[in-house]
């Protein structure tokens, strides 16, 4: 689901209803604080609950004192966040 190296996380399945829970719960213990980056290239599909996710992770970093970036966003992830004008909370790697 998740795979972690040094300060990148890598999500490997679809950021969907069906893995948000999961995908919240697995990436928690990641974000303390340091400067983080969250690599998309494995996401193959994603909805609105997929950005929940990313959100939550940028607020559990952010109120630790650390920045969070994202590479390799899928054009439908980034398409949601451009639409619910969430694409700035974002500093892309």
């Amino acid at each position: 689901m998740l795979r972690c190296e040094a300060d990148r996380l890598l999500v490997q399945v679809p950021m969907v209803m069906a893995n948000a829970r999961g995908l919240l719960e697995a990436g928690r213990g990641f974000f303390d604080g340091s400067d983080r980056v969250v690599d998309l290239s494995g996401v193959q599909q994603a909805d609105s609950s997929g950005l929940a996710v990313l959100l939550e992770w940028l607020r559990l970093n952010q109120a630790a004192g650390g920045q969070l970036r994202l590479t390799a966003v899928p054009d439908g992830l980034r398409a949601l966040a451009d639409l619910y004008d969430l694409d700035a909370l974002f500093e892309r790697a």
